[in-house]
């Protein structure tokens, strides 16, 4: 009901009405809360509201849009459950940021098994740009021969080398990207993307597997060749769920664990 009054409504310029999804393809009519969450996700796509900066108030985003505070709340709380904004009490909603303590490290899920987690060092081992393998250029949907930029490197927890990362991103969209520049930068690599080239990861899927450890991995991770480790496959996404980053992470978990949450 409340998307069929909508469409009674005069236009107004710009985004402030919403459409149906209808106009996208996409059902007739969606809930109108949920056409609300895709005009406040289009705005932090343009970056009209970049990382860290707080969004306007429920009471403006109900102006704005034309629709009840209850209905701009439910879409805020549906892009804060999917880690796009954050509350923050008294202070108001904020743009999500990889650089954000709680949620920087939200896509590394290892542990260590006394539970007490310190800083994250990192190594990086080479950084180069190069035509993507058919296997990546089909995960990040590029063209034969286009181009991609390939990183290995090794995370460190306590002085001792845990991860070994093997990532190849998006060429277009990661031009000028180094080994120094990936170096340099203190934050999580995530938020690095996310300020200097304004991609922003948003969700992952990732597939596990044992393996035992190549003689080259081996090396750099100082364990025996055949030693036990987790393979960690991840696909990254941005904005509009394309694909953006490939990765394959291998995990010694000799004292560390693998830790997910089910819900």
């Amino acid at each position: 009901m409340q998307s069929r009054l909508m469409a009674t409504q005069p236009p107004t310029p710009g985004p402030e009405v919403p459409v149906s999804s209808g106009e996208t393809g996409g059902p007739a009519f969606s809930p109108l809360y949920q056409q609300i969450k895709a005009l406040i996700t289009r705005s932090l796509q343009s970056g009209e509201w970049k990382p860290g900066e707080a969004i306007p108030s429920e009471v403006d985003l109900a102006a704005r849009y034309r629709v009840s505070q209850g209905t701009v709340r439910k879409a805020i709380d549906e892009l804060a459950a999917e880690n796009l904004l954050v509350r923050r009490q008294g202070k108001g909603t904020f743009v999500a940021t990889h650089a954000e303590e709680k949620i920087q490290y939200r896509f590394l899920r290892l542990t260590p098994d006394d539970g007490v987690t310190g800083p994250i060092e990192r190594k990086v081992i080479e950084c180069r740009r190069q035509r993507a393998p058919s296997e990546v250029a089909r995960a990040l949907d590029l063209k034969a021969g286009d181009a991609a930029v390939q990183i290995r490197r090794l995370l460190y927890f306590r002085a001792r080398p845990v991860v070994l990362d093997d990532i190849w991103l998006h060429g277009t969209l990661f031009k000028g990207l180094t080994a120094e520049r990936l170096t340099d930068y203190r934050g999580p690599m995530y938020a690095l993307f996310e300020q200097e080239f304004g991609v922003r990861m948003i969700r992952a899927e990732e597939k596990l597997r044992a393996v035992g450890a190549d003689a080259p991995a081996a090396e750099l991770l100082q364990v025996t060749p055949g030693h036990p480790l987790l393979s960690v496959e991840r696909l990254s996404y941005t904005y509009g769920d394309k694909p953006v980053e490939f990765r394959r992470g291998l995990y010694n978990t000799a004292s560390h664990f693998y830790r997910n949450e089910l819900q």
